[in-house]
């Protein structure tokens, strides 16, 4: 077990709101907070804490009372930054909804979490009015922000002018969001962070990531999804920064936005640093301006970003998380050079971590001067969720007794408190006995200049075994084999690394936060006859 190398960070008790607006200065109500990246259309500090607190008091008039919980289902904008802390403001709790949801997929969660309003935006009410008819949420209930008649809008509750309530509640206990996550394995289930846990996180994020109020942050990465919420949404509100949102990523239109808006800094998941590394679009475009890119929500290769390093002139980093860390645990600091960007870097202040032999319990340590036996990581801090809510069973299986929280994620721990991940506990491929890490093997696929994206799962050979399998996407205007790619990881990995089969797709299937949807992959797989 080790502390993290950082000095303890104060967190203070306050709700997030309070920790994120109660100090802006007369500066600060003049700087600019948000930028709608279609339309250019600015929101200063003093403009969002004004219309936060029009919700709040909105919402206090129309009957929500602390507890409250309110579904989000709404693309990046500035009006998700508002509605969202404006519940928030009014001691609700919101649950945030993937905007790519089916209707029974946002009435599952809305039922789940118990939410009596929703909030959405009307390219999205096709999805949301059958499923807040599911949920037995009523026309008023159902806020379309943009407009639509027979539905309240956010023009509607701006315009009450309501006064926002006076909250009491205990940060430490009261939960703020409710992201739904399938933690290390099974269904969706709502991860309870509290106002304690989001302050925390920011708290713990500020300093060590290294934004400041100067910036000009991209905010592509969906709100909905923790890694946006947190690390965009929140800490770049807390820094002063300019937020600058995207509905959704779109090549051309990103790099439009970092070209016009001077984007310093660029929270990414990996699939976009792969078009930034290959895409000769990006070479029609000044990105100049950009200072930083940040890559998290899964493992981003060091070649990879060596190369989009070396062709924007930027600093690339990493960091780790997940939805019941609030997310973030461990980042490559900017300061740091020394660190390898294969890593996930150093743990946050006021972490601690461990890594555990997933059969045994038994904790591996790192020798001097090298690096631990590869074992679950584990986390414990002020950070780590409260639990699932209503599910006892999985919080159990999730968290000990003692507040240590199981990431499913297997790394390695070497004698600089430097993490690595090797990959998910859950696809980790066992050939012939030997453990091979999808990830590793997709970092080799990238590295092939003709590969534009890649993913390797396992599946079952003639024998009933166990084998790595890689599914490709062939850059445009290229040509390769199934041999020519099995010859070229056979000459970077292992003999029990080497895949075993090809087969080339036109896209590899991903959630909206950039993680690679194996099991879209496996559904792929068909039984062999008779097998």
């Amino acid at each position: 077990m080790t502390r993290s190398t950082f000095a303890d960070v104060e967190i203070p008790n306050l709700s997030i709101y309070d920790f994120l607006f109660g100090s802006l200065d007369e500066t600060d109500r003049g700087r600019i907070a948000l930028v709608d990246g279609a339309t250019g259309a600015k929101t200063t500090y003093g403009e969002l804490v004004a219309q936060i607190d029009a919700v709040a008091g909105a919402l206090a008039a129309r009957g929500a009372t602390p507890g409250t919980t309110i579904g989000l289902l709404c693309p990046n904008s500035p009006a998700f930054a508002v509605v969202f802390h404006g519940i928030l403001r009014a001691g609700c709790i919101v649950t945030t909804i993937n905007s790519l949801y089916t209707p029974d997929e946002i009435s599952n969660q809305l039922k789940d979490a118990g939410a009596s309003w929703l909030f959405t935006v009307s390219p999205l009410l096709a999805g949301a009015e059958p499923a807040a008819i599911a949920a037995n949420l009523d026309a008023d209930h159902l806020v379309v922000m943009d407009g639509v008649d027979g539905y309240p809008s956010l023009r509607d509750l701006l315009a009450q002018q309501a006064t926002p309530p006076e909250v009491n509640i205990d940060p430490a206990t009261q939960v703020a969001v409710l992201p739904y996550s399938s933690g290390t394995t099974g269904r969706p289930k709502g991860v309870m962070l509290s106002h304690r846990n989001l302050v925390a996180n920011v708290a713990q994020s500020n300093g060590v990531i290294g934004l400041e109020d100067d910036d000009v942050v991209l905010a592509v990465l969906p709100f909905f999804h923790i890694y946006g919420l947190t690390v965009l949404l929140n800490y770049a509100m807390k820094a002063r920064a300019e937020l600058v949102t995207m509905p959704r990523f779109d090549l051309p239109e990103f790099l439009r936005i970092i070209q016009q808006e001077k984007c310093t800094w660029v929270f990414i998941a990996p699939p976009i640093a792969v078009a930034l590394a290959k895409h000769p679009l990006v070479d029609d475009f000044d990105m100049s301006s950009v200072k930083v890119i940040f890559s998290g929500a899964a493992p981003l290769d060091a070649n990879l970003a060596g190369t989009v390093a070396t062709r924007l002139g930027c600093t690339v980093r990493q960091g780790y998380g997940m939805s019941e860390l609030s997310p973030v645990s461990h980042v490559i600091p900017l300061n740091e050079t020394g660190i390898s960007l294969n890593s996930i870097g150093l743990a946050l202040p006021n972490m601690e971590c461990k890594i555990v032999d997933p059969e045994t319990g038994e904790e591996l340590t790192a020798p001097e001067g090298g690096t631990s036996a590869p074992g679950e990581i584990m986390c414990k801090g002020p950070n780590v969720m409260l639990g699932y809510l209503g599910n006892e069973e999985a919080t159990k299986a999730m968290l000990t007794d003692d507040g240590w929280l199981h990431t499913g994620d297997i790394a390695t721990v070497d004698s600089n408190n430097v993490y690595t991940i090797v990959d998910r506990l859950k696809e980790l491929i066992k050939y012939k006995g030997y453990q091979v890490a999808p990830a590793v093997l997709e970092a080799v696929l990238l590295s092939h200049p003709k590969v534009a994206d890649a993913a390797v799962i396992g599946v079952k050979d003639d024998d009933g075994q166990e084998i790595p399998k890689a599914y490709v996407v062939i850059q445009p205007g290229n040509e390769l084999t199934e041999d020519e790619v099995m010859a070229f990881v056979a000459a970077n990995v292992a003999p029990h690394e080497r895949v075993r089969r090809v087969e080339f797709i036109d896209v590899i299937p991903k959630n909206a936060s950039g993680k690679i949807l194996r099991k879209d992959l496996r559904a792929r797989e068909v039984a062999p006859v008779g097998g």
